[in-house]
C-alpha cells in the first residue's frame, strides 16, 4: 500500500487482519474478508461471525456416523437460526429444513461435512 498522496488513512482492526472480534484474529463480521454470513450459501461457509482465522481444521472428530444417501429416523431437537430443524445422531449434527422441534421424521442425508450433515424429509414418512 503506497502513501503517495501524503494522506494517512486510519487503520481498521476489525476485519481479517489482526482484529479481535473473531477467533484467532480472523473472521470479523464479514467485511471484505471472505464474504460474510452465508455468502457461500448453505451451512459451513467460512468467514463472518468469527469463522475464519487460524482454526485447526484437521482435528479428529472421530468417524462420521452418517453418509450421503443414507436414511435415518431422527427427532428434531431444536430449530437453528436459519429456521432448519436440528437433529443429532451420535452427537453429530444434522440440519433438516421444513421441520419443527419435537418432530420425529425419516431423513435422507443429502450432504456430509466434517462437523455436520444436511438432510431432507423422506416424502410421506413423517411420523407422529
Amino acid at each position: 500500500m503506497s502513501n503517495e498522496g501524503g494522506e494517512e488513512r486510519p487503520r481498521r482492526s476489525y476485519g481479517r487482519r489482526g482484529g479481535s472480534y473473531g477467533r484467532g484474529g480472523g473472521g470479523g463480521y464479514g467485511g471484505r474478508s471472505r464474504g460474510g454470513y452465508g455468502s457461500r450459501g448453505g451451512y459451513g461457509g467460512r468467514g463472518g461471525y468469527g469463522g475464519g482465522g487460524e482454526r485447526n481444521v484437521e482435528r479428529d472428530r472421530g468417524p462420521v456416523p452418517v453418509e450421503e444417501g443414507q436414511e435415518v429416523e431422527v427427532t428434531i431437537e431444536s430449530v437453528g437460526r436459519r429456521g432448519d430443524g436440528i437433529a443429532r445422531v451420535n452427537n453429530f449434527v444434522i440440519f433438516i429444513p421444513d421441520t419443527n422441534a419435537g418432530d420425529k421424521v425419516k431423513v435422507r442425508i443429502t450432504g456430509v461435512r466434517n462437523s455436520f450433515a444436511t438432510g431432507e424429509v423422506v416424502k410421506g414418512e413423517a411420523t407422529e
